[in-house]
């Protein structure tokens, strides 16, 4: 257990948080990795397939066209189906970027347990303790995922020396505050 003398957050603090955060992330960061490659996966066998359903057309049965038309079709035929496999990829893209901010933004309001955060709590100096309280903005409502990955960025944002910047600032202006007398 770390000793409450500190007066500024350590390295040892980071570390308990970033691992704590990678026990509390790591459901969500495989399955948004597997879904990654098992789609990945699937579409560059498809991509395949398509564009060798475009290579293998034929023409022929478009005689009615002119020679030259015929020629036109045949030389600008793998740049149709390549564009039609880039849309097709963008489009896959925007929903697996979709499915992953999702998931990670679900992953992000889950609560956290009473005995993880002991174990934090346990494990962290007074000053990151007070980054987490800092970052914890309903403190009614339980302790999540978002308010611990926010934390471990403050934390790294040097926001602990802030905290005391601001305590000090409000404690000049309170003194100065109460030595005016008001004016009647």
């Amino acid at each position: 257990m770390k000793t409450d003398n500190a007066q500024t957050p350590t390295a040892n603090d980071s570390q308990a948080l970033r691992s704590t955060l990678f026990k509390l992330c790591a459901t969500a960061t495989i399955i948004c990795t597997v879904i990654t490659v098992v789609v990945a996966i699937i579409w560059w066998d498809l991509l395949n397939r398509l564009i060798s359903f475009g290579r293998g057309l034929d023409y022929s049965g478009l005689q009615a066209l002119s020679i030259q038309n015929l020629a036109l079709i045949k030389q600008y035929n793998p740049f149709f189906w390549w564009t039609v496999v880039g849309v097709i990829t963008l489009i896959i893209a925007y929903l697996l970027y979709g499915f992953i901010q999702r998931v990670m933004q679900r992953n992000q309001q889950r609560i956290i347990d009473e005995s993880t955060v002991a174990q934090l709590a346990r494990s962290l100096s007074r000053p990151a303790r007070e980054v987490i309280l800092w970052c914890w903005p309903d403190q009614r409502s339980p302790l999540t995922v978002g308010d611990l990955q926010r934390a471990y960025s403050e934390l790294r944002a040097g926001r602990f020396g802030k905290i005391e910047l601001a305590e000090q600032q409000s404690r000049l202006l309170q003194a100065d505050y109460e030595r005016q007398e008001p004016q009647t």
